[in-house]
């Protein structure tokens, strides 16, 4: 399925379906090739953002705002081909919304505060001077 009919559907879906339609899309582009733990990490970073409210008040408008997410950045002619690695990535996204869905003491983190991560090959501006926590492919750092 193209990445352009994966997030028109998230746009006709109930909310909670929607939620968890783009965030197994964000975390199947970011990190589908990372282990569970990255994957649990991309997830956790945009339900995070999706609490600060800067990004947007759901998970789709987080992960599709300007510049942040794959989501946003990759051709929407893109495919999602790989389905082993899709529903993975929807078992992440739905287990990671139960666990945000939890009483905030009662939530498991993989990467507490971060809001931000990147390519650990890569060192952007807003980076410097912040220590991260490597998973994977992925830095993940606190930021805001």
């Amino acid at each position: 399925m193209k990445l352009a009919m994966m997030l028109w559907l998230a746009s006709v879906l109930p909310q909670h379906l929607a939620n968890q339609t783009c965030l197994a899309t964000t975390v199947y582009l970011e990190a589908r090739s990372q282990p569970t733990i990255g994957q649990l990490a991309v997830a956790e970073v945009a339900m995070r953002r999706r609490d600060q409210g800067r990004w947007g008040n759901t998970v789709c408008d987080v992960v599709t705002a300007p510049h942040q997410f794959a989501t946003a950045t990759t051709p929407k002619s893109f495919e999602i081909t790989n389905l082993a690695a899709f529903q993975k990535a929807w078992k992440i996204a739905g287990d990671s919304i139960n666990n945000w869905n939890l009483p905030r003491n009662e939530r498991r983190f993989v990467v507490p505060h971060a809001d931000h991560f990147a390519t650990a090959a890569v060192s952007p501006t807003w980076e410097r001077n912040r220590t991260g926590t490597t998973i994977g492919a992925h830095t993940f750092y606190a930021v805001n």
